[in-house]
């Protein structure tokens, strides 16, 4: 990413100011951050998952009309159609006062969970999917992540 952004703005850039601009819009409320979800310690920290707080600003910067009811064109509009609602979602989800908001990245063999909430020790873990047809390698990362006692899940399976 940081060589990415330095070809971009031809310039060269350090990792400390890139990480400080989504800081900075977060603050300015335009993204949302959401932090990863870290239970145990690890020596490499994931980056914060980023949502818009209001996606008609995409919209209208980008000149771009993706429809979240399933009216685009192609299979591009679509795979864009379903990042903007994981944003919706995470933006609705960290506005409310009081609920802890986190998301699981990818690591080791876990697979990623979009967003997790906490209430207490209890953590819920959400996906968003926009499709119509919900496969089951879908739903790998919630399995994954309420099999792991670890993560107390309290929507957990018990077998008796």
């Amino acid at each position: 990413m940081l060589e990415e952004l330095r070809g971009t703005l031809h310039a060269n850039i350090g990792p400390q100011r890139i990480t400080s601009y989504p800081k900075f819009l977060n603050d300015t409320l335009l993204i949302i951050l959401i932090k990863p979800l870290e239970i145990r310690l690890k020596k490499k920290k994931s980056n914060s998952k980023i949502c818009l707080a209001d996606h008609s600003l995409r919209a209208i910067w980008l000149q771009e009309n993706i429809s979240l009811t399933g009216n685009n064109s192609n299979e591009a509009e679509d795979a864009i159609a379903g990042h903007l609602a994981e944003s919706i979602v995470g933006s609705m989800l960290s506005s409310i006062h009081g609920l802890d908001i986190s998301y699981f990245p990818e690591r080791n063999n876990e697979p990623e969970v979009d967003f997790v909430l906490t209430t207490g020790q209890h953590r819920i873990p959400i996906e968003v999917k926009f499709r119509n047809n919900i496969r089951n390698e879908d739903k790998n990362g919630i399995k994954s992540f309420m099999k792991n006692q670890l993560n107390n899940a309290p929507l957990r399976h018990h077998n008796h």
